[in-house]
């Protein structure tokens, strides 16, 4: 597994968790380098592209809520997360609810810029742990 880049597999589910996934990833891949997101829903139906896409890199699964379908999918291809996250409990931790499927309103804002602090956090551990 190289460990140049790291994946964002983030949750496709339509909940207001997965909106919050899912921004989170692409905000996340447009503001750092080296990071690249992975389509859950081409790796589910087993793309050609996505197959070895994903033994590539060290994937940071984004789940939106309990159901951790990301890390299942995963998973179900043969592949272990090297960290995973849950939307759900982690905004429940702090008091943050989003509200909507489609529409980030302010409170969604909030919820995205806090996970994008744990992903990023996420990213450096593996970064370190990948040095050793």
């Amino acid at each position: 597994m190289s460990s140049e880049k790291i994946a964002l597999a983030a949750c496709s589910g339509m909940s207001p968790y997965g909106l919050v996934a899912r921004v989170t990833s692409a905000d996340t891949v447009n503001e750092t380098e080296n990071t690249i997101s992975i389509c859950m829903g081409a790796t589910a139906a087993d793309r050609e592209g996505f197959r070895n896409l994903i033994k590539k890199y060290p994937i940071i699964a984004i789940n939106g809520c309990d159901g951790n379908c990301t890390t299942k999918i995963l998973n179900q291809k043969g592949v272990t997360p090297a960290k995973t996250l849950n939307v759900l409990e982690e905004l429940k931790d702090e008091n943050f609810k989003p509200s909507d499927v489609s529409r980030l309103d302010e409170e969604g804002e909030i919820c995205v810029e806090f996970m994008k602090k744990k992903v990023k956090n996420e990213m450096d551990e593996l970064k370190e742990e990948n040095k050793g």
